[in-house]
C-alpha cells in the first residue's frame, strides 16, 4: 500500500508552550515562544477571545488592537519589520493576558508533502552528525504533527510549538526542509523559520481544501460523503461503501458472482492466508483487485450464535461477504478487519467467506497471523479460517484506475490533512512553500497534472499571497531498471511537475531523479535535495539574477529531415558517455523506440529510425531512468514528454 511503502515515523514536536495566565490562550496556537515572524510584510496576528471583547496587543514598541466578532474571532496586523533584536508579543483582553517571547523576524518557509519530506534528519545521509551539529538559535522549527479532520480547525496539538534548532529539536525534523533552511540562512544571514507539515504516504488530494477540489471538479461525490461522515460516521461509511460497490461493478463486471457460495471456484489458485500476495509467483508486482475465498464449516450451535469475523489487516481496501451477503468495507493497510455478522447470515455446515481486496500500491492482500483469522463466537469459541485462501485476479490498477478511497481517512482522503495541518497556520506570514510529494499518486499522472497547479493556487489563495514561491521536488528514481521503452506513472508525475513549473514563473523544480535508490523509495541523500531547493529559493524568492537553479528543461521538439531536434533552455553536458541516453521517439499508435542522440550545446539531435513516424519524444521516461545529461552546473536534465512540431 502507498501509506505502508511510503510511510515514515510521524513527525514529532516537543516544545515549551506559550506563557499565559488565561484559561484559554488569546493567540492562535501557531504563535508560541521562539516563533519567527515574516519580515518585510505586515505581520498578521489573530486568535480568540470573548465575543465583542477588545483585544490590546504590543509587539516590541508597536501597538495594535482588535475587537472579537460574535464568534470570538479577532485579527489585526502590525507594521512590517526587518530583522533585529528578539521581541515579546503581549496580548490582553479584559482580565486575560498572554505573553510570548524570544520572537525573531526573518523568513518563514512551509515544508509539506509525504514521506520523503517527512524523512527525519537523524535518518538522512550523515544524519547523526548533522543532528549533533544542528544547534543554531537563529533557525526555528515547528512541527504540526499528524492531524486529519473532516472539517478545518484552528487548533494545533499541544506539543506543536516553535523551538530553536538544537540536536534534540532537529533530530526528527524534516531533513530536506532543515537542509534547505540552513542553506538559505547562509545566503541571507537572517533568521529562518521552518514549518514541517508532513504525512508519509499522503495523496495530493488530501492537502487541497474542499473549495479547491470543488473548483477543480471530479471530487464532489467524495466531498459529499466526507460532509456526511462529519455529521454521522455511520452515514458516511454507508455512502462510501456504496461508492466503492458502484466502482467495482463498473470495472470488474465479470466478478459479480464471486461473492456467492454457489460459485464454482475449484479452478482458483491458492495463497497463504498470512502473507502479502506479492510472495506468490506471478503477483510479485501486482497492484489492483484480487478476490479471496475460504470456507468455514460450522455446527448448528455455532451458527445460532452471534459472531464477529476477524480477518486481520487487508492492504489496502476490502469489501467482505459472508454467504453472499456484504457485511462490511474498510480501508487501511494495517487496520485489522473485524466485522459483526447479523443474525441469520451464518448456517450449519459450510459458510463462504469472500473478500474483494484492492491494493493501490506496494504490498497487497490479507496478511497477518493466520491463527487470528476466523469467526469469534459470543460464547468465546473460535472457528479458524484456515491456512490459505483460494484466489482469482480480477483487475489491475493500471486498467481500473484508483478506487474511491474513504474520504475521511488521513493520507488517502480528501482535504483532511489540509483541514488538520494547514488550516491552523492560515494566514501566518510566509516567504514560500517547499513541496515533496507525488509517489502516492503515480497511478494517476494525468490527474496529478491538474491537481498540482490546483494545490499551488489553493495554498496561495489561503495565505493571501498570489505570487508566493512554490518549490517542488521532482520525484527521485525508484524501482527496477528497464531495458526497453515502457509506460511509467513515475515519469508521468515527474512530467506533470515539470509542466507546473514551466507554466508558472514562481514555481520551481528541484529534480531528485538522479539521487534516488532503485531499492529504496526513501533515498537518504536529503542534503542534495535541500541544496537544490535552496538554489530555487535564492532565484525565485530572493531574486538572485544570473543564478542557474535547475537542470536543462525542454523548450521545443521539431522535425528536421530524418531527425528530431530537441531544444533545451540551457547548454548541457554528457556525463560518463559520449552521447546522451534515455531519449525515445513514439509513433501515433503508442509504440516507442530508443533513439540515437547527439548533443550540441543546447540542442539534442535524435535520429529517426527508418520507416518510423514519430509524433512524440520522451526523455528519461522510466521509474528509474539511467540519466547522463546534466547542465553545466551539475544539475540533472528533467525527464519530459513533448509533441513533435512539424
Amino acid at each position: 500500500m502507498r501509506s505502508k511503502i511510503l510511510g515514515l515515523l510521524a513527525a514529532t514536536a516537543v516544545s515549551a508552550i506559550a506563557t499565559t495566565v488565561s484559561a484559554a490562550p488569546l493567540l492562535a496556537p501557531v504563535f508560541t515562544d521562539h516563533a519567527v515572524l515574516q519580515r518585510g510584510q505586515p505581520i498578521r496576528v489573530w486568535g480568540a477571545a470573548g465575543p465583542g471583547a477588545v483585544v490590546e496587543l504590543s509587539l516590541g514598541e508597536a501597538k495594535a488592537s482588535a475587537t472579537a466578532d460574535a464568534e470570538g474571532r479577532w485579527s489585526t496586523t502590525f507594521p512590517a519589520r526587518e530583522p533585529g533584536a528578539a521581541l515579546t508579543l503581549t496580548t490582553q483582553a479584559g482580565g486575560e493576558r498572554q505573553t510570548i517571547s524570544d520572537l525573531l523576524v526573518g523568513d518563514v518557509w512551509l515544508c509539506s508533502g509525504q514521506s520523503n519530506m517527512e524523512y527525519p534528519l537523524r535518518r538522512s545521509l550523515g544524519g547523526e552528525a548533522e543532528a549533533a551539529n544542528a544547534a543554531d538559535p537563529d533557525i526555528r522549527l515547528l512541527q504540526t504533527g499528524r492531524v486529519s479532520l473532516p472539517n478545518p480547525t484552528t487548533a494545533l496539538p499541544k506539543e506543536a510549538a516553535w523551538r530553536p534548532a538544537t540536536p534534540e529539536s532537529a533530530n526528527n525534523f524534516s531533513a530536506a526542509c532543515f537542509f534547505m533552511g540552513r542553506e538559505i540562512k547562509k545566503t541571507t544571514g537572517v533568521p529562518i523559520g521552518l514549518i514541517d507539515a508532513t504525512w508519509g504516504g499522503s495523496i495530493i488530494q488530501d492537502w487541497i481544501s474542499r473549495e479547491g477540489l470543488h473548483a477543480l471538479g471530479g471530487y464532489d461525490e467524495g466531498l459529499a460523503v466526507l460532509a456526511d461522515y462529519a455529521r454521522s460516521p455511520d452515514v458516511g461509511m454507508a455512502q462510501w461503501t456504496a461508492m466503492l460497490d458502484r466502482w467495482a461493478a463498473k470495472v470488474e463486471p465479470q466478478a459479480a458472482a464471486w461473492s456467492r457460495p454457489d460459485f464454482d471456484d475449484r479452478d482458483w489458485k491458492t495463497m497463504p492466508a498470512e502473507q502479502f500476495w506479492e510472495t506468490n509467483p506471478g503477483l510479485e508486482t501486482f497492484d489492483g483487485t484480487i478476490w479471496l475465498r475460504a470456507t468455514i464449516v460450522l455446527t448448528e450451535k455455532q451458527a445460532r450464535q452471534g459472531a464477529t469475523l476477524s480477518l486481520g489487516p487487508i492492504d489496502d481496501l476490502d469489501t467482505t461477504f459472508v454467504n453472499g451477503r456484504e457485511i462490511g468495507s474498510s480501508q487501511g493497510w494495517d487496520t485489522p478487519r473485524a466485522y459483526r455478522i447479523a443474525p441469520g447470515v451464518l448456517r450449519a455446515g459450510p459458510n463462504l467467506i469472500a473478500v474483494r481486496a484492492i491494493d493501490a500500491g506496494g504490498g497487497g492482500g490479507a496478511w497477518g497471523p493466520a491463527a487470528q483469522k476466523g469467526l469469534k463466537f459470543d460464547d468465546g469459541s473460535f472457528a479458524p479460517l484456515g491456512a490459505s485462501w483460494r484466489y482469482k485476479v480480477s483487475t489491475a490498477i493500471a486498467q481500473s484506475g484508483l478506487p474511491p478511497t474513504a474520504p475521511w481517512v488521513g493520507s488517502s482522503g480528501l482535504s483532511t490533512l489540509r483541514n488538520g495541518m494547514i488550516a491552523p497556520l492560515i494566514p501566518y506570514g510566509l516567504k514560500g512553500f517547499a513541496w515533496y510529494q507525488g509517489e502516492a499518486n503515480v497511478a494517476e499522472p494525468a490527474a496529478y497534472g491538474r491537481l498540482l497547479p490546483a494545490l499551488v493556487a489553493d495554498w496561495r489563495r489561503s495565505f493571501d499571497a498570489p505570487d508566493l514561491p512554490f518549490l517542488v521536488v521532482q520525484l527521485a528514481a525508484f524501482g527496477p531498471r528497464q531495458t526497453a521503452p515502457a509506460e511509467s506513472g513515475w515519469a508521468g508525475v515527474r512530467d506533470a511537475q515539470r509542466q507546473a513549473a514551466a507554466a508558472d514563473p514562481k514555481v520551481g523544480l528541484a529534480s531528485a531523479v538522479d539521487i534516488g535508490d532503485i531499492y529504496d523509495i526513501h533515498p537518504a541523500n536529503k542534503q542534495q535535495v535541500g541544496h537544490r531547493l535552496a538554489l530555487l529559493a535564492r532565484k525565485l524568492a530572493y531574486g538572485e539574477t544570473g543564478l542557474v537553479a535547475a537542470g536543462p528543461a525542454p523548450l521545443s521538439a521539431t522535425r528536421a529531415a530524418d531527425a528530431v531536434v530537441v531544444r533545451l533552455d540551457q547548454s548541457a553536458v554528457v556525463q560518463a558517455d559520449a552521447r546522451p541516453v534515455g531519449f525515445e521517439l513514439c509513433d501515433a499508435g503508442g509504440a516507442c523506440r530508443f533513439a540515437d542522440a547527439a548533443l550540441a550545446g543546447d540542442q539534442v539531435r535524435l535520429t529517426i529510425p527508418a520507416g518510423f513516424a514519430p509524433v512524440r519524444v520522451r526523455f528519461a521516461w522510466a521509474d528509474s531512468p539511467i540519466l547522463n545529461l546534466y547542465g553545466r552546473t551539475g544539475l540533472p536534465a528533467t525527464p519530459f514528454e513533448l509533441t513533435i512540431a512539424p
